[in-house]
C-alpha cells in the first residue's frame, strides 16, 4: 500500500571517527574510534538494509522518486535474484543478533522486532521448496507485470518523463520487461513439467487481458503516452530519434506479450487445473499455510479461520435481523436486502447531494475525534469524488495519502458514478474506513513520526492497515453514529463482506469449495449482487489468503481493546489506547499484541 521513502533518518548514520591528532603530536596514541550506541548500530543496519534493497529492487527506488536505478526493472524470476534476497536476510539477521535489544528504547525494541520478523518471513518464502510452488506460477489476472507495466510505462504514475535520460531509461525498462515476460514463459514451462500449475479460470482471465492489450494500436496504447507528451525543450532531432526508438522497442513489448498469449492459449491452458483451490494443487496445502501466516501475521490454521468466519457471519446476521425488526420490515432478510438496494429513499439524487453528505459526515467526525484521539494528523484531509474520467472503474471509496509535511493533504475519494446503483446506509462506514479516523489517521500519523525508521513510517502489512480501518468503522458505535438503524445496517453489511471472506477463502483453498459454491454463499448472506460476488470470489482464487487479513486485523485490535478495558477499569483511556496502537506504524499482530500488553502492565503499575 505504501512505498518506502528514500530519505533516511539522521540517527541511522554511523558516527564518524574522531579527527586525527594534530601533526605536531606525533607521539600521541591514535584516537580511538567513536563507540556506537545500540540505537546507532540498529539504525545503521536499517539504513544499509534499505539502500541494499533499493539496488536489488529498483522499482521501489523509482516510486520514491529515486532515479539512480531507473534504467532497470529488476532481475526477478532468476536464481541470482532469489539468492541475493536470501543472503541479505541471513546477513541482516546475523547483524541484528549482534545488537543488544535490552539496551534499546521501547520504540527501538519494536523496530528491532518488526525488522527481525520481516526477514524471518522473507526466508520462509525463499526456500527451494516454496519457490518451486510460487515462481512457476508467475502470472494471474490479479498479479503480474503484464497488467502493472503498461501503467508504469505510460508516464502517469509519477515516474519522471522530463529529460532525455528519463525517456531512454523507459526504453531500457521496456527491454527488461521483454526479458521478464520470456522468463515468465520459462517458469510456466517448469511448472508444466513438475505438475504445479495455475487454474484454468485465472489463465483464461489472463488471456483476455492480453488479448485486450494487443488489440490496441501501438499509438493508442499506454506505451505511446510519453511520445505524445514529449517536453517542448527537446530538439526536433531528439524527438525524431526517440519516436523511432519507441516504435521499435514498443513493438518488441507487443511481440513479447504475443508470445505469452500464444503460449498460454496453445500449450499452458490445456494443462492448467480445473480445480480452483490451492490445496488441490501439488504442494498447495503447505503453501496455503505459509500464505495464511504471511497475510494475517499470525499462526492461524485454515480450519480455525473458517470456523471464526462462520461464527462472525452468524453474529452479523443476527444484528441484521435486529435492524430489520427495528424498522418494522416484515419480509425475509434477503427481501430486506433487496428493499435497501432498490427503494428510492436510499438513493442520492445528484453528485452535489452525495458530495455534501460526505462533507457533513466529515464535520460530524471532526466534532467527535478529539474525544477518542490525543494525537491528530498534521496533514489535513480533503473530501472529493473520483474524477469523472476514472470513476466508472474505481471502488466505492479509497484513500490517497498526503505528504509527511502536510504540503499535500490526504484525500478521501468517494464514487459518484451510477448513483442509482449506490445506497446511503454505508456512507458513514465508508468515511470512517477510508478517511478519518481510518486510513488517514493510521497512514498520516506513521509517516509524520520521524523518530521511526523509514520501513516503519512508510511500510506495513495488510492485517494491520486494513484491520485498523475496519476497527475504525466500529468507532461509529462509540461516536453515536449508528443509532440510526439503516446506518447500522450499512456498517453490518460492510462487516459481513469481511466475515464472509474468512469462510469463502478458506472454503476454496482448504476445503475444496467450487467457484459457484463460494458465489452462492456470498449471495445468501449479504446484499451483494452476483457481479460483485463473482469478482470477489475470482479475486480470492487468484490471490489465496490475502482477503483473510482484513477481519483478522480488526478482531485483534478489538480483542486488545477489551483486554485493556478489563485490566485497567477506570484507568482505561481510549485516547491513550489509540495512541499506543498507532504511534509505531503498521506492526505485525504479535508485535502489536506484545506492545499493548506491556502498556497495560505499565499503566497498572503507574
Amino acid at each position: 500500500m505504501k512505498m518506502l521513502r528514500s530519505a533516511l533518518l539522521a540517527t541511522a548514520l554511523v558516527a564518524a571517527p574522531l579527527a586525527a591528532a594534530p601533526a605536531l603530536a606525533q607521539s600521541a596514541a591514535p584516537a580511538a574510534p567513536a563507540v556506537q550506541s545500540e540505537h546507532d548500530k540498529l539504525f545503521a543496519l536499517f539504513a544499509k538494509s534499505d539502500e541494499d534493497s533499493l539496488k536489488r529492487n529498483p522499482l521501489s527506488a523509482l516510486f520514491r522518486g529515486d532515479t539512480r536505478y531507473a534504467d532497470r526493472l529488476g532481475d526477478y524470476l532468476t536464481p541470482e535474484y532469489n539468492e541475493a534476497e536470501r543472503q541479505a536476510a541471513i546477513s541482516e539477521l546475523a547483524e541484528l543478533a549482534k545488537i543488544d535489544r535490552a539496551k534499546l528504547s521501547p520504540t527501538d525494541q519494536i523496530a528491532y522486532d518488526v525488522f527481525k520478523e520481516s526477514n524471518v518471513q522473507g526466508l520462509k518464502r525463499l526456500t527451494p521448496e516454496i519457490l518451486a510452488l510460487t515462481e512457476v506460477r508467475p502470472v494471474n489476472h490479479f498479479f503480474g507485470f503484464h497488467t502493472f507495466y503498461p501503467t508504469l510505462a505510460s508516464g502517469k504514475t509519477g515516474i519522471p518523463f522530463k529529460t532525455i535520460t528519463d525517456y531512454e531509461n523507459n526504453l531500457k525498462r521496456h527491454a527488461d520487461y521483454v526479458k521478464l515476460i520470456d522468463r515468465s514463459i520459462a517458469k510456466f514451462q517448469e511448472g508444466q513439467k513438475t505438475g504445479v500449475v495455475e487454474t484454468k479460470l485465472t489463465i483464461r482471465n489472463v488471456i483476455e487481458q492480453l488479448e485486450t492489450q494487443l488489440k490496441q494500436p501501438m499509438e493508442e496504447s499506454p506505451y505511446w503516452e510519453p511520445v505524445k507528451a514529449m517536453p517542448a525543450d527537446f530538439s526536433d532531432a531528439d524527438k525524431a530519434r526517440l519516436t523511432a526508438d519507441y516504435r521499435r522497442v514498443t513493438g518488441e513489448v507487443y511481440a513479447a506479450n504475443q508470445r505469452l498469449l500464444d503460449y498460454l492459449k496453445g500449450s499452458y491452458l490445456a494443462s492448467a487445473r480445473d480445480s480452483v483451490g490451492l490445496s488441490q494443487m501439488k504442494g498447495g496445502a503447505k503453501l496455503y499455510e505459509l500464505l495464511i501466516e504471511g497475510s494475517t501475521t499470525l499462526p492461524y490454521k485454515a480450519e480455525e479461520l473458517h470456523q471464526l468466519g462462520l461464527s462472525e457471519v452468524k453474529r452479523i446476521r443476527e444484528g441484521m435481523e435486529q435492524v430489520k425488526a427495528e424498522v418494522g420490515f416484515k419480509g425475509t432478510l434477503q427481501e430486506f436486502f433487496t428493499f435497501i438496494r432498490t427503494d428510492p429513499q436510499f438513493k442520492r439524487k445528484s453528485r452535489e447531494e452525495i458530495t455534501q453528505r460526505y462533507y457533513d459526515i466529515g464535520k460530524m467526525v471532526d466534532a467527535k475525534v478529539g474525544q477518542y484521539f490525543s494525537v491528530l494528523p498534521k496533514s489535513p484531509l480533503q473530501i472529493r469524488p473520483y474524477e469523472e474520467f476514472r470513476e466508472k472503474f474505481e471502488a466505492g471509496g479509497s484513500y490517497q495519502q498526503g505528504t509527511p509535511d502536510g504540503s499535500r493533504p490526504g484525500t478521501f475519494y468517494f464514487n459518484a458514478y451510477d448513483l442509482p446503483s449506490r445506497t446511503t446506509p454505508g456512507e458513514i462506514t465508508l468515511y470512517l474506513h477510508e478517511g478519518a479516523p481510518g486510513h488517514h489517521f493510521q497512514i498520516s500519523l506513521a509517516q509524520e513520526n520521524d523518530k521511526l525508521p523509514a520501513f516503519m513510517r512508510f511500510g506495513g502489512n495488510t492485517a494491520y492497515v486494513e484491520g485498523w480501518a475496519l476497527y475504525a468503522e466500529t468507532l461509529g458505535y462509540d461516536m453515536g453514529f449508528y443509532k440510526d438503524p439503516y446506518s447500522r445496517q450499512g456498517t453490518l453489511d460492510d462487516e459481513m463482506l469481511r466475515a464472509m471472506r474468512l469462510v469463502v477463502d478458506t472454503g476454496i483453498h482448504a476445503k475444496g469449495w467450487t467457484r459457484d459454491q463460494a458465489i452462492e454463499y456470498m449471495l445468501a448472506n449479504s446484499a451483494m449482487g452476483r457481479t460483485d460476488a463473482t469478482a470477489e470470489v475470482e479475486r480470492y482464487i487468484a490471490i489465496p489468503s490475502q482477503a483473510l487479513s482484513y477481519k483478522v486485523g480488526a478482531l485483534t485490535i478489538q480483542k486488545l481493546r477489551r483486554e485493556a478495558e478489563a485490566a485497567l477499569g477506570q484507568q482505561f483511556d481510549i485516547r491513550a489506547f489509540h495512541d499506543q496502537v498507532l504511534n509505531t506504524g503498521a506492526l505485525p499482530m504479535p508485535v502489536l499484541e506484545a506492545k499493548i500488553r506491556a502498556w497495560i502492565k505499565a499503566t497498572k503499575k503507574g
